[in-house]
């Protein structure tokens, strides 16, 4: 038999949203919606789908392995130079070139917990130690992340907004944060969901940027721009670590069709608009819903609500499966919902109601 390093044997994988096909097939119904992936209910920009059908015609080409246009507006978006911008298939492959190529075996990577499980996982496959931080109050303990750093730490991964929790670190936090971070730790700061955030004390991880720290902003297509399907996200960092990355970095790792429809999504702001005032409306209805309800939730400046019930979250999950609605179940008694469409979250809020009631 062939030889695994225990790192590899003991990751527990990754396991994705139930696909509404699968619910279907294997409960015999019809008519699901998915409300688990924090994906865009509206759906992709009519730009980028335009995008994509024209890009069809070059499929017998590679794709632009630097993808220049993509990259060229991206950094005339946020005014920083293209050598500065890395992209990737989605942004957690972005999160693996960092572990790649900045994680040696026996150096740590600090994350917190509960945020995005991928942290962990690429670092363990990577040989790297976790320094796992448990968050305090449903949100990154950003004085105890930092009390956590040692000579050995090479990254520390900080989701803002937090998946999945929602919550997000102010900018007076992240300052301090950065105040006691030494120059040999690279912050990764995944900012996936930062198009939907609201509050008006959101730092901008830029800004350290472009001051002279070692950060690597993380940012995607996948949530409000709808391109989840395609796998393209986005780094911003330095010239020098960009560089790094890229030498590690698989040649076309991301293709055409990707490359083309997020740039035409990026230049659609109404649709950006038109996703953000769906959510917000939608947000507003679920805590309304949730307090008549007697529900408990942790406010959001995300695309999805965590969420808690006086039942175990597998026996919520799995009524809500039988109803036709696709949730994500976080242990405990804690579930993760996506604000849908309006007609969505009605759905969602009626099968809810009729199964905490029963």
């Amino acid at each position: 038999m062939i030889s695994v390093s225990e790192n590899i044997k003991n990751i527990t994988p990754y396991v994705p949203g139930k696909p509404i096909e699968e619910l279907e097939r294997e409960l015999g119904i019809s008519g699901s919606i998915k409300l688990a992936s924090n994906e865009n209910p509206l759906g992709t920009s009519p730009k980028a789908v335009a995008a994509i059908r024209k890009s069809l015609e070059g499929l017998n080409r590679y794709p632009d392995g630097s993808g220049f246009y993509l990259s060229r507006a991206l950094a005339k978006n946020y005014g920083v130079d293209i050598s500065q911008i890395i992209l990737g298939n989605g942004s957690n492959e972005l999160i693996e070139l960092a572990v790649r190529t900045f994680v040696q075996p026996g150096d740590e990577v600090v994350s917190a917990d509960p945020s995005f499980v991928v942290y962990k996982m690429i670092t363990q496959a990577g040989g790297g130690t976790n320094v796992i931080v448990p968050c305090r109050d449903n949100r990154h303990d950003l004085d105890a992340m930092a009390g956590a750093i040692t000579a050995k730490t090479k990254i520390v991964f900080i989701a803002n907004p937090n998946n999945p929790t929602g919550t997000m670190n102010t900018r007076a936090e992240m300052d301090r944060f950065m105040g006691r971070v030494p120059d040999h730790v690279l912050v990764a700061v995944d900012e996936a969901y930062f198009e939907y955030v609201t509050h008006a004390d959101y730092p901008d991880s830029l800004d350290y940027l472009k001051a002279g720290r070692n950060v690597l902003a993380l940012r995607t297509f996948s949530k409000i721009y709808g391109l989840a399907g395609l796998r393209i996200g986005y780094g911003i960092t330095s010239r020098e670590l960009a560089e790094l990355m890229n030498k590690v970095r698989q040649p076309f790792n991301t293709n055409s069709p990707a490359q083309a429809a997020a740039l035409a999504a990026l230049g659609d702001r109404k649709h950006v608009e038109k996703s953000i005032a769906v959510n917000n409306e939608g947000k507003q209805f679920l805590y309304q819903s949730f307090q008549r309800l007697g529900v408990s939730y942790v406010p959001t400046e995300t695309n999805f609500i965590l969420f808690e019930t006086a039942l175990d979250h597998a026996e919520l999950y799995g009524a809500l499966l039988k109803a036709g609605v696709i949730i994500r179940p976080m242990g405990g008694r804690k579930l993760r919902v996506t604000i849908g469409l309006p007609e969505e979250n009605k759905r969602f809020v009626s099968e809810l109601e009729k199964i905490v009631k029963a």
